[in-house]
């Protein structure tokens, strides 16, 4: 196995423009980009979300794939059948099909920074674990190269703030890849219910639910990685650890210094739920829940509510019940106001009028609405098209590192309130916690080395 920490001086002086104020500004590396032009593509991860993310790329034809990084070196080949077969019996559907027709040669790397360092390469796509977003999204806009980047932003909340300092120095466009802000129905629905469309809005619901007990991802014994799997590289600059089959690939979903399940999926409910009510962060959020039914490695809780609470009166209520099944609401959110009910999903919503409560006479406020569209959309392809149309543009994304950030700060700090069992305030201006100086010491973490954000 390598050991990346046991790199040269001089290599990794060479790779350290990841350093804030390590290397000049590289805001000419690539030219600005003319209409017809083919952008030249590095992608950093290739598993599960990174094969859809690379079709999507594939299906636009001013993009030219140049390179591939990834720490499988099956992902690298594209070759499924060199799969580690316990991979493939264990996660099959997660495991990519592969074999991609190019239409010219891709290079490939084990180590990413040798596909950032290229300075033929317009764009960098990553769809890594959570805990490496932030190093190479700044490595790569350090040197010269546009990010489109996948949800959940970061790991650690600090780690945000520090990729939009260098995004708004660098002048690179960026994207997040929380792909309903791609939606045209989301897009007709944000200033409608801004607009009073529902009345005042009080409460809003989302949830994931997927039970499974009693096993979940199971339980599992160090052992040697797989024949081709950089474990150490794997890592980065967490903390160094034995291997475990029930870690990679996938099932990092379920172990909290890599990645969680509001992060995974309360992401992109978060920030459709602020993206539709106008919100940017919440003033206190409160988590309660526990592992109830779930017998399994994991390190988050198999069942959690979390209620966030806004400056303008209303609040959000975010469960994760993997440790039970039945449905909690239809559609994917659920926004109440004082006019009506919204559900909603990237295929259509329905509002259904409030009914009058106790002592009440009006009648109802609007009319019940029933809105689908003809054609599904593929939301994740429009995003990757308004990335590439703004980097020929040099406008701003649909989701910025800004919107993306603030949308994983959501889960980052229902995450934290789990860990202190307690309701927290927050400071959205100045990203503290303003009643719990312990909480505060859990939005960043210390890098294992020679990986480094300053």
């Amino acid at each position: 196995m390598k050991d990346h920490r046991k790199q040269s001086r001089r290599s990794f002086i060479r790779h350290a423009a990841v350093t804030a104020g390590s290397a000049a500004v590289a805001t000419s590396a690539s030219p600005v980009l003319g209409a017809n032009d083919r952008i030249r593509v590095g992608f950093i991860g290739v598993g599960n979300r990174g094969s859809q993310l690379l079709s999507a790329f594939m299906q636009n034809r001013d993009v030219q794939v140049a390179a591939f990084a990834d720490c499988y070196e099956p992902y690298l080949s594209r070759d499924r059948s060199k799969v580690h077969a316990r991979f493939l019996d264990e996660l099959g559907g997660r495991i990519p099909q592969m074999g991609e027709n190019f239409s010219s040669k891709v290079d490939v790397y084990t180590d990413f920074r040798e596909l950032i360092n290229r300075d033929d390469i317009d764009a960098v796509c990553i769809a890594t674990p959570d805990h490496w977003h932030a190093y190479q999204a700044i490595m790569a806009m350090e040197s010269g190269k546009d990010v489109y980047v996948e949800k959940p932003l970061t790991i650690a909340l600090k780690e945000g703030r520090k990729m939009i300092d260098v995004a708004e120095r660098t002048k690179r466009v960026n994207q997040v890849g929380l792909h309903r802000r791609a939606s045209s129905i989301y897009h007709e629905l944000a200033p409608k219910i801004q607009g009073g469309m529902l009345g005042k809005v009080t409460v809003s619901r989302a949830y994931r639910i997927s039970d499974m007990s009693p096993l979940g991802i199971g339980k599992a014994s160090h052992e040697s990685p797989p024949d081709g799997f950089d474990w150490d590289m794997w890592l980065g600059p967490r903390a160094e650890r034995p291997f475990q089959y029930n870690i990679h690939p996938y099932r990092f979903r379920w172990w909290k210094n890599y990645s969680s399940q509001m992060g995974n999926w309360g992401v992109h409910y978060f920030d459709t739920i602020r993206w539709m009510l106008g919100e940017e962060a919440p003033i206190a959020v409160t988590t309660t829940g526990g592992n109830y039914s779930v017998d399994d490695d994991r390190t988050i809780p198999d069942t959690s509510e979390t209620t966030f609470e806004f400056a303008s009166g209303s609040i959000l209520v975010f469960g994760v019940y993997e440790g039970s099944g039945g449905r909690a609401i239809q559609g994917e959110i659920e926004i109440h106001g004082t006019k009506g009910t919204l559900s909603a999903t990237e295929r259509g919503y329905t509002v259904t009028p409030a009914k009058p409560g106790q002592f009440q006479t009006w009648e109802n406020q609007m009319e019940p609405i029933d809105r689908r569209l003809d054609m599904r959309e593929d939301n994740t392809f429009r995003h990757v098209r308004n990335f590439l149309d703004c980097m020929k543009t040099r406008e701003e994304c649909y989701c910025s590192l800004e919107t993306g950030h603030r949308s994983t700060s959501f889960a980052l700090l229902a995450n934290i309130a789990y860990e202190r069992k307690k309701r927290l305030e927050w400071d959205a201006k100045n990203e503290r916690f303003t009643n719990d100086n312990e909480a505060n010491k859990l939005l960043d973490y210390k890098y294992r080395k020679p990986w480094e954000l300053s």
